[in-house]
């Protein structure tokens, strides 16, 4: 029997595309090299990072069992699109807490939400606890489509917080620390295609299957499903 992992670099292969770096619709490498250039800085005080948040689709997903944790084991090829929502992020220096806004309805903007999270996690990992920040979200990602739209939020909000701080963190502690938000974050800092295993969080980068600029479409019924459930 061909193995999960085996059959994902099969697929690969089989669309017959020159390997490329990075995400559908981007010609760029990296989260971070896609972030860089959406850099707004005027000065150093008052510098705003405009960020562009993908979301992903699953090329393939297989459950493998419930985890006695209460997740699921999964083998899945991630795959980032050219879709998805701008994070824009500055510090508050005029306030001793974070001040988050978002354009869509029904989205929490309390300490719930993974950008505040996020936020959070990076003082308490880098120990500038006395660091806040101003976060507005425009959302375009459907909520509850599988497509990953808060994760990236998350993993968003911690390259953004990284490079206002001063880049306290690498990027290799950046993945480690976004497993502590949830299963599939740490996608969202990698090239922008992945096998996945575990939870999500079990990474390993592979050439995309899709050549950059390839077009498709994702179809969202009105009712979702959220991923606790």
């Amino acid at each position: 029997m061909i193995s999960t992992k085996m059959f994902a670099l099969l697929f690969a292969a089989a669309c017959g595309v020159s390997p490329v770096n990075g995400f559908v619709s981007s010609s760029t490498s990296r989260l971070g090299t896609i972030q860089k250039s959406h850099l707004h800085a005027t000065t150093a005080e008052s510098e705003s990072l405009s960020l562009f948040s993908p979301c992903k689709i699953n090329l393939f997903l297989r459950i493998i069992r419930k985890r006695p944790d209460g997740f699921h084991d999964l083998a899945s090829l991630f795959q980032a699109v050219g879709f998805g929502d701008t994070l824009t992020l500055s510090l508050n220096n005029h306030g001793d807490a974070d001040e988050f806004t978002c354009n869509m309805e029904g989205v929490p903007t309390d300490s719930s939400n993974l950008v505040l999270r996020a936020l959070q996690l990076m003082r308490e990992k880098t120990g500038k606890t006395n660091v806040h920040f101003n976060a507005d979200l425009f959302k375009r990602c459907p909520a509850q489509a599988g497509l990953g739209g808060g994760s990236a939020n998350a993993a968003t909000a911690m390259w953004g917080a990284n490079e206002l701080m001063g880049r306290p963190a690498t990027l290799e502690q950046l993945i480690e620390w976004s497993g502590a938000l949830g299963s599939d974050i740490t996608f969202f800092l990698s090239r922008g295609t992945a096998y996945c295993t575990g939870r999500g969080e079990i990474m390993t980068p592979i050439d995309p299957p899709l050549p950059s600029g390839a077009k498709l479409s994702i179809v969202k019924p009105n009712l979702g499903l959220s991923t606790p459930k």
